[in-house]
């Protein structure tokens, strides 16, 4: 089990861990698409969110991050927002994997992706990205993919992803920008764009790259972690 926070208290249920508030009562949070809806998630983002609010293509989109990813090996990830587990399709199976969401529905699609793609001992948390429960100094690599517009305070995100990972340590995100949006679609969340991301970068001690590739209103980045 990957190291926790001394503070933090953290229960199994299912394939799940949950942390435990006051009163023994489970952190509970609210997901943009319910968890009775949870199965229909994959549906929705090929038929819909890629081609018509993106315009984006999908494989182009798992290319980009194979891409990426492909000299990543028996290392510690961390991803924000995993989903329904879409990283299977990019990421090594030698790698050792947590995933993090609200959604537990999700989730739960997402664990058992991983454990049928060959995942060695995949991790689960029912956790919101900027209040991880994680110790500091624990991870390789995180992954935020499409869910950065998502999080409610995205300054409060790089700041928890740069205590958690290690030194030199890299965070690769795909965001929907602004300026990227040349058909004027309706995104939901918040987005940033790629200027204030890389200012955002900064501030928390971070080197901003650019991924070369043009897919939508899609920006491909990774942040190095510098000390």
């Amino acid at each position: 089990m990957i190291k926790l926070k001394s503070d933090i208290h953290i229960v199994k249920k299912g394939r799940l861990y949950h942390v435990v508030e006051s009163r023994n009562r489970l952190m509970r949070f609210k997901p943009w698409l319910g968890d009775g809806f949870s199965f229909l998630y994959d549906f929705i983002m090929n038929s819909s969110i890629f081609p018509k609010k993106f315009a984006g293509d999908i494989q182009k989109h798992y290319y980009t991050l194979t891409q990426e990813l492909a000299g990543i090996h028996c290392r510690q990830i961390l991803e924000l927002g995993a989903g329904s587990g879409s990283a299977v399709n990019f990421l090594g199976i030698d790698n050792l994997y947590t995933g993090t969401d609200i959604s537990p529905g999700l989730l739960k699609q997402a664990a058992k992706r991983f454990l049928e793609a060959g995942f060695p001992n995949p991790e689960f948390y029912v956790v919101s990205a900027d209040d991880l429960p994680f110790e500091s100094g624990v991870f390789d690599v995180c992954l935020c993919i499409l869910s950065l517009n998502f999080i409610g305070s995205v300054e409060k995100v790089f700041q928890e992803v740069s205590r958690v990972l290690l030194p030199k340590g890299v965070f690769v995100c795909s965001v929907p920008v602004p300026e990227r949006n040349r058909l004027h679609t309706t995104i939901r969340g918040v987005l940033y764009s790629e200027a204030e991301l890389e200012k955002i970068c900064q501030k928390y001690g971070f080197k901003f790259e650019r991924i070369s590739c043009e897919n939508g209103v899609l920006l491909y980045f990774k942040a190095i972690k510098q000390s």
